[in-house]
């Protein structure tokens, strides 16, 4: 091929085929058109080739240019070099904003959940409000005060036992796992109280009692008849009933932990009232009907459990006494559990395994978003606070979100800055990394602290518990201040109290004070409360504190919304 310059100096190939080339009308072939004009020279192909014998001299790139001429200049320095610069700046700005992203990711702190940023209200169902006249409270009452809680931006509810029950216990006897106690209403009640809580964006929270069950529990009445599949559901040795019982355990209400039965001629083991026997764990079958009753609320809809006395379901098999605090008292003294180290009753081997196992049948509960389902271990440990911790589980396995810390209800023994700090860093010092606290100052078996602590330190106390990181739990009443009720010994109705008057729980669970008006608004049908109403309560209820800027609800209420913010 020759090359000629026209007279504007672009260099023109004579006779350069052009393979596609096809004429307008469709006519000539693609040889003819690839014929040379007589006397032009053929060439060998349609791309423009370089003699080599001749330097290529364009001085600069032009558009349309060959592949041949693209690649001479891609492959000089000063092409190539600020092209693989920009390459490597682009993938180490891209590295870096994924290491970046992932640095972020795992240094900042996890969404809180529901149970986190709220505080969780524990509710005594039969003191809060009565909607039937009967004198004791119940479901529909719960419904009718559901603003309450909105009004102090409390999203978690606690509501202590309403299955049903002989009310031994107060509930915590329980007769039917699956049934609601017609004291308290019906299971549409507690349906419709559910419906109405989750559609005001309210959780709930049970109570679960793993530990024992009614003696009037239909699986009790076919142990105790020997009944093959039932035989072994609770705890039996051999005694009789004039013969010692089987050992020194005794019950947390007092005296012997071993009744006997006439009807099946052995003893069983009840570690609280003789008409709650415990059932045995041991037993797989017991194991399964457990799980089942937790798989039967939660596709009700419930949004956690409080697993009630959970350091008391297992016992040793081997039934030794227990070692005596003082050796040297007679061993028919031996009347309260304060008198034994409860080396065999309580935190046996395999508990925990248990726990374990029910958080994992609830978190197959958990994995719609929003629907996690809360888990909280109640055992009163005492000095003994790295058994507390166990409850939280292992770094590889989840036990209960956490245990409830019951350390702050100690805060009336001294009320120095000093002890407070020892109380917070009792918790904090041993809680395992990366868990989350939690603070109770009141509950249904302790005194209230505006009367053990006084009410000059309630605006104080309260301040603490909604302050301190972790979830606060708080008992009913404590928002507005409420005090112990006076119980005479006759009016006494909790069974503790009419073993030991001194050891009476009612003056914690005196009814609800919601206004001025009869009963203090607990029950507005009827003059009839199953517990006297404290005497202040025209002075100390919601309605009045309501309209006081300063009150303890209005302190409670800025407490709470800061917490959300």
């Amino acid at each position: 091929m020759s090359s000629k310059k026209d007279p504007d100096g672009m260099e023109l190939g004579e006779c350069t085929r052009n393979p596609g080339y096809q004429d307008e009308d469709g006519g000539g072939s693609v040889a003819d058109n690839n014929a040379c004009v007589p006397g032009e020279k053929e060439e060998d192909s349609a791309a423009v080739k370089l003699d080599s014998a001749e330097e290529y001299t364009q001085l600069k790139p032009y558009a349309g240019m060959p592949k041949e001429v693209l690649l001479l200049y891609s492959s000089q320095a000063r092409y190539r070099v600020p092209r693989e610069i920009l390459f490597w700046l682009t993938v180490a700005c891209t590295l870096t904003l994924v290491a970046l992203t992932i640095t972020v990711i795992a240094l900042s702190p996890r969404c809180l959940s529901w149970w986190q940023v709220s505080p969780v209200y524990q509710i005594y169902p039969r003191s809060f409000k009565d909607s039937d006249g009967d004198g004791v409270g119940d479901l529909k009452g719960i419904q009718e005060k559901l603003d309450h809680f909105e009004y102090l931006n409390i999203k978690s509810i606690w509501i202590s036992p309403f299955y049903r029950s002989p009310m031994k216990d107060f509930g915590y006897d329980v007769e039917d796992f699956r049934d609601i106690d017609p004291l308290f209403g019906t299971m549409e009640d507690f349906e419709e109280l559910l419906a109405e809580m989750h559609s005001k964006g309210l959780k709930l929270i049970m109570d679960f009692i793993p530990n024992h069950t009614s003696d009037r529990h239909r699986w009790f009445n076919l142990s105790r008849t020997r009944d093959p599949h039932y035989e072994d559901y609770y705890v039996w040795t051999d005694c009789n009933a004039s013969a010692p019982k089987p050992n020194n355990w005794v019950s947390v209400f007092g005296n012997s932990s071993w009744t006997y039965d006439e009807v099946r001629g052995q003893c069983y083991l009840h570690q609280f009232l003789k008409e709650q026997p415990d059932l045995n764990f041991r037993n797989e079958h017991v194991r399964k009907e457990m799980i089942d009753i937790i798989h039967f609320w939660l596709k009700k809809g419930v949004d956690g459990f409080r697993m009630d006395a959970v350091k008391h379901i297992l016992e040793a098999a081997h039934l030794r006494d227990e070692p005596q605090v003082d050796p040297n008292k007679p061993p028919e003294s031996i009347t309260t559990e304060w008198d034994l180290y409860h080396d065999y009753t309580t935190s046996q081997l395999g508990l925990h395994d248990l726990l374990r196992g029910w958080r994992a049948e609830m978190d197959s509960y958990s994995r719609e978003p929003g629907r996690y389902r809360f888990m909280v271990t109640e055992s009163y440990d005492y000095h003994e606070v790295d058994k507390t911790m166990m409850y939280y589980g292992t770094p590889l396995v989840k036990e209960s979100d956490f245990p409830f810390n019951f350390y702050l209800l100690d805060l009336p023994h001294n009320t120095s800055g000093l002890w407070v700090k020892h109380l917070v860093h009792l918790w904090m010092g041993n809680m395992p990394r990366g868990q989350w606290a939690n603070w109770v100052v009141g509950n249904h078996d302790r005194p209230r602290i505006a009367s053990s602590a006084g009410q000059t330190y309630i605006r104080v106390i309260n301040m603490l518990l909604l302050t301190l990181p972790g979830t606060p739990t708080t008992y009913y009443g404590e928002e507005i201040g409420m005090e112990n009720i006076n119980v005479t010994d006759s009016q006494i109705q909790d069974p503790a109290g009419k073993y030991n008057a001194s050891a009476s729980r009612d003056p914690e669970r005196s009814p609800m004070q919601w206004s001025n008006d009869m009963n203090a608004g607990f029950n507005n049908k009827t003059n009839t409360t199953w517990l006297p109403v404290h005497p202040d309560y025209r002075t100390i209820n919601v309605e009045v504190q309501n309209s006081f800027t300063f009150s303890h609800v209005a302190d409670a209420f800025i407490q709470s919304d800061l917490r959300k913010r």
